[in-house]
């Protein structure tokens, strides 16, 4: 391996362990108007929705729909790119991330398949998740992340019209303790969360444990993906902030 394939890899593995999460505009696209009511209060309640013709809907007959989990869920979809990071500091690449709907025919919540991978080799991800939605409570949700067996086999498939569709709930591993739980600021406009403490367990580079912490805006998604050791000495991940990316597109 040459200098430049090792710093390629290096760097790619400082990225992150855990999760990325990402963002959606709340009237984006073909989405537009999803989180109208007609109360005059929009109260956060129990997520009742199902999929169809990729669109989040309720289901009319378990009640009102939760505004805030489709929002959550819109404000995930989407393409994204670190390139105006990257052209501003050399110490971040630029990275691409995609997070597209699967399964759209389950009423269990959203599910979402998830690719990241530096632009220059686009073609082989290096990371490839499945992420679970689901709402705790009023303003507070949950990415359950899970893995899969022969995961390059699926690369590119978030352009598919049906991603990993060879696939279901059975075939995934989950991540213990890596599930990110964030909440909606709304001074902020965004979601804001973090893994839990030491849970999320990491062997990369001498790591015992990893932790990641997420700001989720309707047009950006920061990620900061750093890896411990029992002393709580940063091993991995970078040191001055998180990953910067800019939606590129709309679901």
């Amino acid at each position: 391996m040459d200098n430049t394939n090792r710093s390629l890899l290096s760097k790619t593995l400082l990225i992150s362990a855990s999760l990325v999460l990402l963002t959606g505009a709340a009237s984006c696209g073909k989405w537009q108007g999803m989180f109208k009511s007609n109360d005059s209060k929009a109260v956060e309640e129990t997520p009742a929705y199902s999929m169809k013709d990729n669109k989040f809907a309720w289901n009319k007959k378990a009640g009102r729909p939760s505004l805030g989990m489709l929002r959550f869920t819109n404000h995930l979809t989407g393409s994204f790119s670190s390139l105006n990071q990257a052209r501003n500091d050399a110490e971040f690449y630029e990275i691409e991330l995609h997070m597209v709907p699967i399964w759209t025919d389950r009423t269990d919540g959203p599910w979402l398949y998830v690719e990241q991978a530096v632009a220059s080799s686009a073609d082989q991800p290096y990371r490839q998740r499945v992420y679970h939605l689901s709402q705790t409570g009023e303003n507070a949700y949950v990415s359950t992340v899970y893995s899969f067996e022969n995961a390059l086999d699926f690369a590119g498939d978030y352009q598919l019209e049906r991603p990993l569709e060879s696939l279901s709930p059975s075939d995934l591993t989950i991540r213990e303790g890596c599930a990110i739980t964030v909440r909606w600021d709304a001074s902020e406009k965004a979601f804001i969360g973090s893994t839990n403490g030491r849970d999320c367990q990491s062997s990369l580079r001498g790591s015992t444990y990893a932790t990641s912490e997420v700001y989720l805006h309707h047009d950006r998604l920061i990620t900061w993906d750093r890896g411990f050791d029992d002393a709580g000495e940063q091993v991995w991940g970078a040191t001055k902030g998180g990953y910067v990316f800019d939606r590129v597109s709309m679901p």
